[in-house]
């Protein structure tokens, strides 16, 4: 036989998001002859010794304020996956934003601005 072609289906199909433990190994190594112990530098966190990772971050973020979705329900649908994070945690991550987000607003800024025009829509609620 030969190939006559063939019919292709697609459906499309929601995933949850799902949370994922990402655990750094960091080993300690000592030197015998001299009492020296080394170890590699731990990874950068968005929020020092913070939990929230960058991706979980902006998921809150994003769903906090393009979504309006406020925190005591993030908080309930979290525990529905099994993962307890009190609203209070949440908010102090949020307060950690603009700080976080302070270089990238402005490069945005030094970029609107270097334009000849600058066209702007008035915000509706």
């Amino acid at each position: 036989m030969k190939p006559l072609g063939e019919d292709v289906a697609e459906q499309l199909e929601y995933v949850p998001a799902s949370f994922r433990v990402i655990r750094h190994m960091r080993p300690k190594f000592a030197c015998v002859c001299c009492d020296h112990i080394s170890q590699a530098p731990a990874p950068s966190r968005p929020i020092e010794r913070g939990l929230a990772g960058p991706g979980l971050l902006a998921h809150v973020l994003v769903s906090k304020f393009a979504d309006r979705v406020p925190l005591y329900r993030h908080s309930v649908m979290y525990a529905r996956e099994g993962v307890e994070l009190d609203r209070s945690l949440l908010a102090k991550w949020v307060g950690h934003a603009p700080t976080l987000l302070q270089p990238l607003v402005e490069t945005l800024r030094r970029h609107m601005m270097s334009a000849t025009k600058l066209h702007a829509e008035a915000l509706s609620s």
